[in-house]
């Protein structure tokens, strides 16, 4: 039995459910797509408690729900040939890397600078969020948004040249 992926992406994955054929399921256009809108729909939610109080509660915890939800919801897509599902099934690669090696171009601290730009941007939009600053509220919400893009761009390049490697992987890109 293969050890279980020790990454802290991988930690992450299992949070989320990511595991076996699930990966496959977010690898859904809509999946990826949607969930872009969690953070949005998060500060607003937060934004709003200067609106409407504890009421505030409700579309934070929806927005919480929707979180963890969004990578299950979506069925497993007809098509893999796609950006977004290039960058999920690289993500999943990524996630497990201490399963297989990865070529030595993937090798590089790439991933882990967008993942560290979308702390950066994340600690901007906290700020913002307490001040109730919109400017750094928006700016924070840019930047996570802009290293996810990114780090998803970058997981593609890592699929398609896995999948150039390893006919298991080939067999995802359907």
């Amino acid at each position: 039995m293969a050890a279980e992926p020790s990454s802290s992406t991988a930690r992450v994955a299992r949070v989320f459910g990511l595991e076996g054929d699930k990966w496959l399921r977010h690898s859904n256009p809509w999946s990826v797509w949607t969930r872009f809108t969690v953070l949005p729909l998060l500060v607003l939610s937060i934004w709003s408690r200067d609106w409407i109080g504890w009421f505030s509660l409700i579309p934070l915890a929806l927005s919480v729900v929707w979180l963890f939800t969004n990578p299950l919801f979506f069925s497993e897509p007809r098509s893999t040939k796609n950006w977004a599902s290039k960058g999920v099934l690289g993500e999943r690669l990524w996630s497990e890397r201490d399963r297989s090696s990865l070529p030595q171009q993937f090798d590089s601290s790439v991933p882990n600078v967008a993942q560290s730009l979308q702390v950066v941007g994340l600690a901007a939009l906290v700020y913002g969020l307490i001040d109730l600053d919109a400017l750094v509220t928006i700016t924070g919400t840019l930047i996570v948004q802009v290293a996810k893009l990114w780090y998803i761009d970058r997981m593609v390049l890592l699929f398609d040249d896995m999948k150039e490697r390893e006919p298991e992987y080939a067999r995802w890109d359907f």
